[in-house]
């Protein structure tokens, strides 16, 4: 009885976490770059389960059981998302695959699909958060990108756009920011539209779905909660006094 309380309880731990994931996806829905993540979810190992009874301790072998589900990460979907014309000089989107380079305060790299820029009191074309988007100079080596008064890329300068092999290999930094942990990235050729966003690649009708079968999964977990302490009391309250 203990352990279905405790399968009971952990799966509602992962309905908990997998909602507030939901939640986390509807809320950027408008975020620029946003790219929405699943939650892997797995069920629990299975054991061998025995009934001994009888004097003689007779085995009888009730089979396989696996008890609760069980978190094994999050799924980052890097799927593009829709295009929204801005007209702003400061927004680019990427056409096609590859993320935006950004040299974070501490001199590492980060990588992102949001080109919601800003330029800073140097003419420097930064992220909102304050990070150096980086371009490609003559010489080959990344450098950062000013713009002058007409908003447009000095120096001609490309804006430096970094593809991935394997993308599952990056990690978030929050909403839109990646690291590459093992700086595999490669440069690509991908063309940026000036005036234009990405937006966020959540399907709001599916997130919704999604929260309508995590909220039938809490009932149902309730229930079984509550016919096992219906059963436990009984158990100490009525067989007890046997």
């Amino acid at each position: 009885m203990i352990r279905s309380i405790n399968t009971v309880n952990k799966s509602m731990n992962v309905l908990q976490k997998r909602q507030e994931n939901t939640g986390a996806n509807i809320a950027n829905t408008n975020t620029p770059g946003y790219k929405f993540q699943d939650i892997i979810q797995t069920t629990s190992k299975s054991y061998n389960m025995i009934n001994h009874k009888g004097e003689n301790s007779n085995k009888l072998d009730l089979g396989k059981w696996t008890f609760g589900a069980q978190l094994d990460g999050l799924l980052q979907n890097f799927e593009e998302g829709p295009l929204m014309e801005t007209g702003d000089p400061m927004d680019f989107a990427i056409l096609g695959g590859g993320f935006f380079t950004l040299a974070l305060n501490d001199g590492t790299r980060a990588y992102t699909r949001n080109g919601n820029f800003i330029v800073d009191e140097e003419n420097k074309l930064v992220t909102m958060e304050g990070n150096e988007v980086l371009g490609l100079g003559l010489d080959g080596n990344p450098r950062p990108l000013y713009l002058n008064q007409d908003g447009n890329i000095i120096d001609n300068l490309n804006l430096l756009i970094t593809g991935f092999e394997d993308t599952t290999s990056l990690k978030s930094l929050g909403q839109t920011l990646f690291t590459s942990p093992n700086n595999e990235g490669f440069r690509l050729d991908s063309n940026t539209r000036k005036g234009y966003l990405e937006m966020s690649n959540v399907v709001i009708a599916d997130e919704m779905v999604k929260l309508i079968e995590i909220a039938r999964e809490f009932e149902a977990n309730q229930k079984l909660l509550h016919t096992s302490d219906e059963t436990l009391n009984k158990a100490v309250n009525e067989i007890g006094r046997v």
